[in-house]
Order: C-alpha cells, then structure tokens, then sequence
C-alpha cells in the first residue's frame, strides 16, 4: 500500500468494493443477512487495513461510531481521523441489480492551513459500476446539459421540501439510493444538484465531500454554511452539493421555500434521528 493518503483512500475503497462484490456474487438466505454480512466484511477489511497502515490514526466508521479510536474523545483530541461508510446503500447492495450503493473513505486532519481541522483527502468507490472517484484524481465535470435542473433524491424517501423546491425551480426529482451515489451522480454529472434536509451523519458525506471540493463543485449546508467533520455528535442535518454555478440559485430558492414553510407554520430541516437511524442506508 502507499504513503500517500489520497491514494490509500482510492486504494481501499476499491479494494472493499471487491470485498463486497465477492459477497454479493454468493447464495444468501435472507436479504437482511445479506445486508449484514456486507456491513461487517467491509468495515472488518477497512479497519484492519487503516490498523496496518496508518496505525497512529484514529477510526470514525458507521459501524462503530469511533470504537477503533478507544474513546470519542480520543478521536476528538487525534490530529488525523479516518471517516469511512464501509457499505453505505445497504438496501441497494442487497437488491440484485442495483449499482447505487457505495464505499467511503475520508481522511479527516489537522494542518498548518487548517489547524481545526477539514478533510484532505478521500474516495467514493461505486462496485457496481466499476469506478472508484477520489481526490487521487479528481473527476473533471461534464458540461451541463441544457434540459433543465435535475435534483436527485431519496427514492424510498423523496422529501416533501425538496419536491417543493424542485416545483419553484422547475427542476426534474432523480430517485437514486444511496447519498453516496447521489453525490457520484453530481460528480458524474447525471445529475445537477443533491440536495437533503431530512439528518445524516459524517461518514455518508465525508469521502463524496471531500471529492467534490477536490473536484471544484459546491458543498455547504443548505444555509449556505460550511460543512465541518469530526464532530463529537456525528449527525449532520442537511446538505447541498451541486454545480458550483447553480450554487446562489438552489440557495436563494431554499431560503424561499424556507420562508414559505415558517409562514405557514412549518418547518424545511426536522431530522428524526432515531428514524434517520434504522433508515440511514436509504439516505
């Protein structure tokens, strides 16, 4: 394995990305084992992989939550902190045929330019399409189309102040699975602009983060505030990546339907972690 850390986080995403194809090409009695079966055999290899080459640095992974570190406030106190989402669209891996699910490695660090603290380097790997994107080399963004905005979605969950704002923005609803793959599709340029208000937690968004600001394109929380990693609550309630172009519109028409929703009494950003907690891989 290497030194560089952009090129080890490329490196063990793609390589658990073949651990779970592996696992997905085999008979398994139930869905939900099978879910469980890819949740433990990639958060297994990518801990024991980040243990033998980065020894001195810290975990936060979903299927943990920080155990790797010893203690959250280790993790806290760490100068480097690996987020990964060892199998993140456990849903899609386990239907056959979908390819929107993912694996995700971020480095989190301390630096002189950053001495709080940001992510330098990560990789989102998509198996199921044979493609691995990462700060290693970040993709260059096709050129948009001309058919209108598309906004990709939840498709279990598509909630209802995104289906508002796609109505004011005259944009098209894209239901994909996993946020990782949602993000990938910005990446890819499937799609426009992913935009989600309804919670998550770091590690859905840490490696997709880190490769899309590698990549030029715009991600904040959808206040237009920066969006911050290595939290000693991991729960993040919302975020925006998009174009950077498209980026003063999507707000501007957020803070409209925002103020439409408090007028009437309602509410945009309603994270329902405990919800958000057995339903996280249909994020």
């Amino acid at each position: 394995m290497t030194s560089d850390d952009h090129a080890l986080a490329h490196e063990l995403a793609t390589a658990a990305g073949r651990v779970l194809l592996n696992l997905r090409a085999q008979p398994h009695p139930t869905t939900k084992e099978l879910r469980d079966a890819g949740d433990r055999a990639a958060h297994e290899f990518l801990v024991a992989a980040l243990a033998e080459h980065r020894p001195d640095d810290a975990v936060l992974s979903e299927e943990s939550h920080g155990d790797e570190a010893g203690t959250p406030a280790s993790r806290l106190r760490s100068r480097r902190v690996w987020i990964v989402d060892p199998l993140d669209g456990t849903r899609e891996f386990a239907e056959a045929g979908r390819y929107d699910w993912a694996v995700h490695v971020a480095l989190w660090a301390r630096t002189e330019g950053a001495p709080n603290g940001d992510l330098v380097a990560g990789a989102v790997a998509l198996p199921a399409q044979g493609v691995t994107l990462s700060t290693l080399d970040p993709p260059r963004l096709p050129t948009a189309g001309s058919d209108g905005m598309r906004i990709t979605v939840s498709r279990t969950r598509p909630p209802a102040f995104v289906e508002r704002l796609a109505e004011s923005l005259d944009a098209t609803l894209v239901p994909l699975g996993s946020a990782g793959a949602k993000i990938a599709a910005v990446l890819q340029g499937k799609v426009d602009a992913y935009v989600h208000a309804g919670g998550q937690y770091e590690w859905d968004t840490a490696a997709p983060v880190a490769v899309v600001r590698a990549a030029g394109l715009h991600a904040s929380r959808i206040d237009g505030s920066a969006v911050t990693y290595n939290h000693e609550d991991p729960t993040l309630p919302d975020i925006l990546v998009c174009r950077s172009s498209l980026a003063p519109r999507l707000l501007a028409g957020i803070r409209a339907v925002d103020d439409d929703a408090a007028g009437a009494g309602g509410k945009v950003v309603s994270p329902d972690h405990d919800a958000e907690r057995e339903s996280r891989h249909a994020s």
